[in-house]
């Protein structure tokens, strides 16, 4: 169950990237990051709705969540990941058609990596306390070496400091929407719940925020009558979903690092078939790459269990 775990958070970072570049690109098109964004946002609520309209599970899990709050067994944080849910696609409407989904990647890889960490050392994710071993220190820091291969001086001035910073930002509330939506599941018995609730909150932040935009700049002029650029949403939902259902299987921290794999692997090819105006170049991403797989297999591996008769057969006798 851990490897199929951690071929789902894979699943998780790939269509992390995707999402990445469609909201960029409808960002881009629209000419305001913040409306594409709640674009998105609202399509994959409508999509969450009719699933837990229509699956059983689903609206067990709401039957139970609308007990829970009305008992106040179920603390008003745990409602909160739709927090982490709007600033991440915002921060992707605003950022990656001009930064790339590679440079928007390591520095979701920096947030997540840090807070997986924290997270699962003082026990707020659904699995609990989750030792901090040497290989799983090792993984994070092989990730943190990847994040600073992918940025160079050049990268840096080319593109303002904000739009850095945002996706490192972004990556440290993954980490924390994905623990939060988990001891939502575990409450609800329903992952298709847990994400309706991100995907309520983010909707309802992101409408205030569009609105005092809005009120400042105006509406974009036209909506993109590109079928393709909207289709970001069901990404995301797929993917939040995916990070509630896993992350007891897996802890915070190793979901975290399956998922740069498929995150960064994705954002390399993507980067190549539908460049940006900036972005890391190639043989970066592809050493950012390599070390994120060694920092993955650096902390899956059971390194207490490891015998090394098992890997090397038996030595011979001097």
């Amino acid at each position: 169950m851990r490897w199929l775990g951690i071929a789902g958070a894979v699943c998780v970072g790939i269509l992390t990237a995707v999402q990445a570049r469609l909201n960029g690109a409808l960002g881009l098109a629209l000419g305001d990051g913040l409306f594409a964004a709640l674009i998105s946002m609202v399509l994959a609520l409508t999509i969450m709705i009719v699933l837990s309209l229509v699956v059983p599970n689903g609206r067990a899990g709401f039957r139970e969540l609308a007990r829970g709050v009305r008992e106040r067994s179920i603390p008003w944080w745990m409602l909160a990941s739709g927090v982490a849910g709007a600033v991440t696609v915002a921060t992707q409407g605003l950022t990656v058609a001009v930064i790339g989904v590679a440079l928007f990647s390591v520095g979701v890889v920096a947030g997540q990596t840090i807070n997986g960490l924290v997270l699962d050392r003082i026990g707020y994710g659904p699995a609990g306390v989750v030792a901090i071993t040497p290989g799983r220190l090792l993984g994070a820091g092989l990730a943190l070496v990847a994040v600073a291969l992918a940025v160079s001086p050049e990268l840096l001035a080319s593109v303002p400091l904000w739009m850095l910073i945002l996706p490192v930002v972004t990556g440290a509330g993954i980490a924390w929407q994905a623990a939060t939506n988990g001891r939502l599941r575990a409450r609800t018995g329903s992952a298709l719940t847990a994400t309706l609730v991100n995907f309520i909150g983010g909707t309802i932040l992101l409408s205030i925020a569009v609105a005092v935009n809005v009120s400042i700049v105006g509406l974009p002029a036209t909506l993109p009558t590109e079928p393709w650029l909207y289709i970001g949403g069901a990404a995301g939902m797929t993917y939040v979903l995916l990070s509630a259902a896993l992350v007891r299987f897996t802890g915070m921290l190793l979901l975290g690092l399956a998922s740069i794999v498929g995150q960064l692997v994705a954002s390399v090819l993507i980067d190549i078939w539908w460049p940006a105006t900036s972005g890391a170049g190639l043989w970066q991403s592809l050493a950012m790459v390599l070390l994120a797989l060694l920092a993955v297999a650096a902390a899956a591996i059971p390194w207490g269990r490891v015998r090394w008769r098992r890997l090397f057969g038996r030595m011979p006798k001097a």
